[in-house]
């Protein structure tokens, strides 16, 4: 986008009620993660944090735990079709603004070969869903999306520049 920006990092607990579903798990997550900066902020900072899951038969998966955790999401994805949710909170000392954005990504069936493949080689042990859309394996195993491919690979780009628009008027 062309902007000046400063990574900072701070540890976050991603603990959520499981009474929470799909958009209230990362509308939440991306909050708890803008709220750990209340306080810190100058009058001109604008803070950007965000969260993201793939929302898969009624639950979400996030990072997996190891191996076999990516494994099992992997084949769980196979030949169907999940949502991939992530959520933005932005916020400045007088302004927050949480949006998200959902897109349905569509896998062609994976043979167990191809999974061990994409994880011994890729390792996408910090991805939600484990996987990113961006490497081998969103070349030659997802069959179709519906919605922002920028989503998929980690932030809705377009929409958080749209959302940035209003807090500089």
């Amino acid at each position: 986008m062309d902007l000046d920006f400063e990574i900072r990092l701070k540890e976050v607990e991603e603990i959520y009620s499981e009474d929470l579903k799909a958009e209230e798990i990362t509308n939440y997550l991306a909050e708890l993660k803008a709220n750990v900066f209340v306080g810190e902020l100058s009058d001109n900072d604008i803070l950007v944090t965000s969260d993201t899951i793939v929302w898969h038969e009624n639950k979400a998966l996030g990072k997996p735990k190891n191996y076999e955790d990516a494994f099992k999401m992997l084949q769980s994805l196979s030949g169907k079709t999940h949502e991939v949710i992530t959520s933005v909170c932005i916020r400045t000392n007088t302004k927050t603004d949480t949006f998200y954005e959902v897109t349905k990504v569509t896998f062609n069936p994976l043979t167990e070969e191809a999974i061990t493949y994409y994880l011994d080689n890729y390792k996408p042990f910090d991805k939600a869903g484990s996987y990113g859309i961006q490497e081998w394996i969103g070349l030659v195993a997802i069959a179709r999306i519906d919605g922002s491919y920028a989503n998929v690979v980690g932030l809705p780009v377009d929409k958080v520049y749209q959302h940035l628009l209003t807090f500089v008027k």
